[in-house]
């Protein structure tokens, strides 16, 4: 073994065509996250640099969700098999002569510690080549690792395609992850023939030639669990399942309850504080943190937020890239879209909408009002049936209220416009212009009344004056 450190090649030029599906595979989402993300953000925690990142030629939306994680990409011209892909891949790196840890885009449930465990193992052992197997109940479509009857050392890789019935009773099969010393794996790969059942360029040869070149082969044993594929959407939703059940899991011996496990989806890059209470039929997902003592009820969709320490969400809320302050109440049947942030203590009631809307601490809109490219200083409270009219038809504007304002109900702000401190705003008043601070803004209305006109109105109808049908 010569050279250090590791570098990653992810294969992810394959067409998927068993998804049914104009989009990528590799694009479609597991927890809230393309597949493509797992095994990148797999090979940044154990390390691996570079990153590259096998494409077809026309990967255009691969190359935009894979850039952010600082890869390189290959092009595979044509589907030629994982072995051609892997040589786009290594063409990539040219001088890196340390380890190369390859992996499929498929395999999304495989876990840090697991890839840990093969770098170590090649590392400690002085292997040239290190592979993870798994025993599966049926193996069908994947390749058999077939061992040396005498020594039981591994001899070689055959795809299922290929095998013949005696290989294809063997149970033990390859996952298509690799830890391979570069310099023979260069070599290798310009060895491997498409002689066949498919006519490809296959990956998993270089096991075989591993063998003839005498290298030190290691097998790290999976669970089953952890190599689910995704071929199809079946599998995908086996996956989401799984990872469910793992995620949930892990955060409920972290200290979080959960009403019902398994109706609860959560993202990998949620974090959740200790003494979390979250309900049924809630989806979480993206960099999402939730604080300590914070209970969400149920059937909530939050993404991409932080929500505060002892919040509480009632039920039926919708939070989009929102911040939410300590010992807040949101809900129920609140939304808050991007750009919200809410300080300590606001309360945003039943029906509520926000965008680009900041509150300070201790606001409370309790009801039916919607409050966009606003700024509400501490202490407000904002009546039912309350907008801000932030649109003109060609731009938006902002309104900026200020601390202690009462905002009666069935009020609008015509944006742009600014409202001074401890102002009152009267019920249902329309606001085109500034208010100073302190002052009571109202639109005159005269109140009119007709006196005894119900009566007169349905002695008419009952002399059927004005009858409108049979």
């Amino acid at each position: 073994m010569s050279g250090d450190g590791v570098a990653g090649i992810v294969l992810a030029a394959g067409l998927g065509t068993r998804m049914r599906s104009r989009r990528p595979k590799v694009l479609h989402e597991l927890a809230g996250e393309p597949l493509i993300t797992y095994p990148l953000r797999l090979l940044r925690g154990v390390g691996a640099d570079p990153i590259v990142v096998v494409v077809g030629p026309h990967a255009k939306e691969i190359r935009q969700v894979a850039e952010p994680f600082g890869v390189r990409f290959a092009v595979q011209r044509e589907p030629r098999g994982t072995g051609d892909a892997a040589a786009a891949g290594m063409a990539a790196i040219p001088k890196f002569s340390g380890n190369v840890v390859i992996l499929p885009s498929d395999l999304p449930l495989i876990s840090e510690d697991t890839l840990q465990r093969v770098i170590q193992a090649h590392t400690q052992q002085r292997a040239g080549l290190t592979l993870l197997t798994s025993v599966l109940l049926d193996p069908t479509g994947f390749g058999r690792v077939v061992r040396d009857q005498f020594s039981g050392l591994v001899a070689c890789i055959v795809e299922d395609a290929d095998c013949t019935p005696q290989e294809r009773a063997i149970q033990e099969v390859n996952v298509g992850v690799y830890c391979v010393e570069a310099n023979f794996l260069r070599t290798a790969l310009t060895q491997l023939d498409a002689a066949n059942a498919q006519g490809e360029f296959y990956l998993t040869d270089i096991v075989g030639r591993a063998r003839a070149a005498e290298l030190h082969i290691v097998p790290i044993t999976a669970e089953e669990k952890e190599v689910a594929q995704v071929s199809n959407r079946v599998d995908l939703a086996r996956c989401e399942q799984l990872l469910r059940e793992r995620l949930t899991t892990r955060w409920m011996h972290l200290g979080v309850t959960f009403i019902d496990p398994s109706s609860v989806t959560l993202g990998p890059l949620v974090e959740i504080g200790t003494d979390v209470v979250i309900g049924p039929n809630v989806t979480i997902y993206g960099r999402t943190s939730i604080g300590p003592l914070t209970t969400i009820d149920g059937t909530a969709r939050i993404g991409n937020c932080h929500i505060g320490a002892r919040c509480h969400l009632k039920l039926g809320v919708v939070l989009e890239e929102a911040e939410v302050g300590d010992d807040a109440v949101v809900g129920p049947f609140a939304q808050l879209r991007p750009g919200t942030r809410l300080g300590a203590r606001v309360r945003i009631g039943n029906f509520v909408e926000t965008k680009n809307a900041v509150l300070g601490s201790g606001v409370k809109a309790n009801h039916l009002a919607y409050l966009g490219d606003v700024e509400v200083g501490e202490d407000t409270n904002i009546g039912a049936g309350t907008i801000t009219c932030n649109y003109d038809g060609f731009r938006k504007h902002k309104t900026i209220i200020g601390a202690r304002v009462q905002v009666g109900s069935d009020s609008q702000f015509v944006a742009p416009v600014r409202i001074g401190d401890d102002a009152y705003i009267a019920t249902a008043t329309t606001v085109r212009k500034d208010v100073s601070a302190g002052a009571l803004v109202y639109n005159p209305r005269s109140q009119r009344e007709r006196a005894g006109w119900v009566a007169a109105r349905r002695a008419k109808e009952q002399s059927g004056g004005e009858h409108g049908g049979d």
